[in-house]
């Protein structure tokens, strides 16, 4: 399946990576393998992920504490958020699906 991040989500990513860039010692690009594999993950098995309301589902980040919050259709996945764990739900909640 094909997997699409929002602009909302694409800026999640990157504000957490730049985080992490900060903090050295190559956390940024295991941060990015991370998400990848997820997103990967996603697309090969679009059901793994935990509904955590209505049609949002959450898949969990390896080794990072971020969630990737994502709605599934019949063509493609879309991401509408990637979360640090202790966010508040209303920061994905207020975002619309098809952004």
């Amino acid at each position: 399946m094909r997997v699409r991040l929002t602009p909302e989500a694409q800026a999640d990513v990157a504000e957490a990576r730049l985080w992490y860039r900060q903090r050295g010692t190559g956390l940024d690009r295991r941060f990015l393998d991370s998400v990848e594999a997820c997103l990967s993950s996603i697309s090969e098995h679009p059901e793994r992920g935990l509904v955590v309301e209505g049609t949002i589902r959450r898949l969990l980040l390896r080794g990072f504490p971020y969630g990737v919050f994502y709605t599934l259709y019949p063509n493609e996945a879309v991401v509408i958020a990637c979360l640090h764990g202790a966010r508040s739900p209303q920061a994905w909640g207020r975002r619309g699906a098809r952004s």
